[in-house]
């Protein structure tokens, strides 16, 4: 049978503890973490935190459903249309890519599009102001199976700096 990955709801703050006991169980799971960067007083302190609040993502046959739902700190699966809602494999992996890349990620809500594509796009825009040149980036991806996109500012890694010259290098993903 084909295992298709599905969307699970957990209770509050216990993506880890889901995520690990499904480990246990020899489930494949995937708990997207966020990297962020907290500014503490006189330090930055890196912190990961469940990208998605109270969701775990399982990659299971239909008949391992009931297995799931029985880990502790499950409450259910994600319904779309009254059966468990499948995610798309490209899905998960864009929030893969998108999550390697990026660092404090945010969510957005956005209307469901059920005939709709994965798209990251990459659209700087370059200003010189005086003698500096500064680059307004966003980074985006949406996620229809799940209704969110993916956003996120660019980072300092995306640019590289040349003989006093701006380099920019655009990464543009379709699937």
């Amino acid at each position: 049978m084909k295992k298709n990955w599905y969307a699970v709801y957990t209770k509050p703050q216990c993506e880890k503890k889901v995520a690990d006991l499904l480990r246990r169980k020899k489930i494949e799971r995937y708990c997207p973490l966020n990297c962020i960067v907290r500014q503490r007083a006189d330090q930055k302190k890196i912190v990961f935190d469940p990208l998605f609040t109270s969701f775990v993502f399982v990659q299971i046959e239909d008949s391992e459903l009931t297995k799931v739902k029985k880990i502790d700190g499950v409450i259910n699966f994600i319904y779309w249309l009254g059966t468990p809602a499948v995610i798309a494999d490209k899905e998960i992996e864009t929030i893969k890519l998108f999550l390697k890349e990026y660092r404090n990620v945010k969510l957005e809500r956005t209307p469901v599009d059920i005939g709709g594509s994965v798209q990251i796009t990459n659209e700087p825009v370059m200003n010189e102001q005086s003698n500096n040149i500064s680059v307004e980036n966003k980074m985006k991806a949406t996620l229809p199976s799940l209704g969110y996109m993916l956003i996120a500012e660019g980072q300092k890694t995306n640019v590289e700096i040349l003989n006093t010259s701006l380099v920019y290098q655009k990464t543009s993903f379709r699937y």
